[in-house]
Parts: C-alpha cells; sequence; structure tokens
C-alpha cells in the first residue's frame, strides 16, 4: 500500500531537530497512514544524519555532495518519491497530530497547487507565512523599513498580518519552511528554480503557479511549530548575501519592458541593504559567541 502523501525534509546541520521532525512526521497517521518521509542533507558535519539514521534506519537520506541549495534539495527528494502530494519541509520544526489530514484536504480542490499550514512559533505565537505578492511598492517599504520599524503598513501589509490566522483562504504564497505541492501542478511549472541557493525560492514557486492557472491556499487546520534559522543562523552573513541576491533575482524574472530600468538602482539599493545587515550579523554573530547579548529575537 502506497504512503497517502510524502515529505521531503532538506537538512543542513539541524543537529537533534532533524530526528524531532522526521519523528513526527512519521507519528501522523492521519491522513490514512504515515507519509513517505526522504531527507535530502546538503552536506552537515553536525552529525545529525547519523542520529536520525540510528532512530530511523528506514527512512530514506539522499546526500548530493554539495549544497546546491535548498530548492536543488528540494527537486532531488521530490524526485525520489511518489506521492500525488509531497510535502517541503525544514528540518527544525515538528508537525502537530492531524496535520497530514489537513493538508491533504485542501487539494480536495483541484485548482489548489500547494497549501501551507499555520505556523507557530516556539512560545506558541503565529508566524505570518500566509502572505501576498510583493509588488515594488510594498517590496520597496517592507525592505526600507522592516528591520528598523516591523509594524509599518507595508512590511504588515506584505505578511498579511491583519489578516485572521484562524481562517483558511487562498493567498499569494505560503513559506517553503512547510509547504504541502501537488506534484501535477509543480511538473506544470518545470519544479522549484535551482537557480534560488536561499530565499524566494517559495515566493517564485507560488507566482510560476499562479501564472500557470494553479492557487495557493493557506489552511490552519494543519499546524507546524518551527525554531526559525536553527541552520541558517551559523553562517548569518552568507544568508543575507545569499537573500539579496534571491531578491534580485526575483526581480530580474518579473520586471519586463521599461521597468526592467528598475534593476540598476534595485541591484545598488540590495547592496547597500545587503552590506547593513552582514554588519550587523557578523557584530551580532560576535557579541553571542562573546557571551553578551545579540539583540534578536
Amino acid at each position: 500500500m502506497s504512503a497517502p502523501w510524502a515529505a521531503v525534509v532538506v537538512n543542513y546541520e539541524a543537529g537533534d531537530a532533524l530526528t524531532a521532525c522526521v519523528t513526527s512526521l512519521l507519528a501522523d497517521d492521519s491522513a490514512g497512514g504515515a507519509p513517505e518521509v526522504v531527507v535530502v542533507d546538503n552536506g552537515s558535519t553536525d552529525g545529525s544524519v547519523a542520529r536520525l539514521r540510528a532512530d530511523h534506519p528506514d527512512v530514506a537520506v539522499i546526500t548530493p555532495g554539495t549544497n546546491a541549495g535548498y530548492a536543488a534539495a528540494a527537486n532531488r527528494g521530490i524526485a525520489a518519491t511518489t506521492a500525488a502530494v509531497v510535502a517541503v519541509c525544514n528540518p527544525d520544526l515538528v508537525v502537530r497530530p492531524g496535520t497530514g489530514a489537513a493538508m491533504l484536504g485542501a487539494f480536495a480542490d483541484p485548482g489548489v497547487a500547494a497549501a501551507g499550514p499555520r505556523i507557530l512559533e516556539p512560545d506558541g505565537t503565529t508566524y505570518p507565512s500566509a502572505r501576498r505578492d510583493p509588488g515594488l511598492a510594498v517590496a520597496v517599504g517592507h525592505a526600507a523599513l522592516g528591520r528598523i520599524r516591523p509594524d509599518n503598513r507595508w512590511t504588515r501589509a506584505y505578511q498579511g498580518r491583519d489578516a485572521d490566522p484562524g481562517v483558511a483562504r487562498d493567498v499569494d504564497w505560503v513559506s517553503g519552511a512547510a509547504v504541502w505541492c501537488r506534484r501535477r501542478a509543480l511538473a506544470d511549472v518545470g519544479g522549484w528554480d535551482e537557480g534560488y541557493f536561499m530565499y524566494l525560492e517559495d515566493v517564485d514557486l507560488a507566482w510560476r503557479l499562479r501564472g500557470a492557472g494553479w492557487r495557493i491556499r493557506y489552511e490552519p487546520a494543519g499546524v507546524v511549530v518551527h525554531e526559525q534559522g536553527r541552520s541558517t543562523r551559523r553562517h548569518p552573513v552568507r544568508m543575507v548575501v545569499a537573500h539579496h541576491r534571491a531578491s534580485l533575482r526575483f526581480c530580474a524574472r518579473r520586471w519586463h519592458g521599461v521597468r526592467r530600468l528598475l534593476l540598476v538602482p534595485a541591484a545598488g539599493f540590495l547592496g547597500v541593504r545587503a552590506g547593513v545587515a552582514a554588519l550587523g550579523a557578523a557584530l551580532a554573530a560576535r557579541r553571542q559567541r562573546r557571551g553578551g547579548p545579540t539583540g534578536s529575537r
């Protein structure tokens, strides 16, 4: 009997969190059985894969031999599964019981290509994972003020903070930290874009799916608890650079005609913002190593 759905966990030095994530996935048999789970490890050296294999020797682990990024790992894992619906997950999350059935229920609508669950922070607060498409004005406002005034109107609009997190709805995109995808829809758009190393690959995927006539759904009846940034905090400066490179790639893919003239000032703005953010990340990491406050949430 085939599994009712599949899950791909993209791992990079998640420590014990990887085993906890896989354990929670396998324990959720609410959809009529446990999912097929595949782990794609992007070159971890922290022993996380060894610990997983000790606890779950039957779970398939794919080791590409290089860290080609989140999207490439997602595609590799999806290709190794067969279920009609496949989730792509970060390794630092725990799936609550009943989530499998709730998420598969969203795909009863044949127009739904992807669906995201309610994502909780470890303290129980809801992470704004169901968001609107970052148009130019909203993107600029959020990029300029998101770090210094996180409650500004552009960031609130971009993150969908004024929507009721308990209500299921169609959205522009959902966080790639935990997203269930219809295999046929992924095939329609060629899967995840491997040109993104990290960040915005989820925004890009949803944008292409919607362009192909599919819909994106937020389903809060499915719940995961996510410890944000467990893997990325190990390389804060690299992640800042990757984020801004991804932003420029996304703009370049979307802007056509006269709007492409904006790529030059956009590159300059993103370069300055990346430099400031990278400096802040480096200083915060140094303070953390010395045992002082980091200033991060």
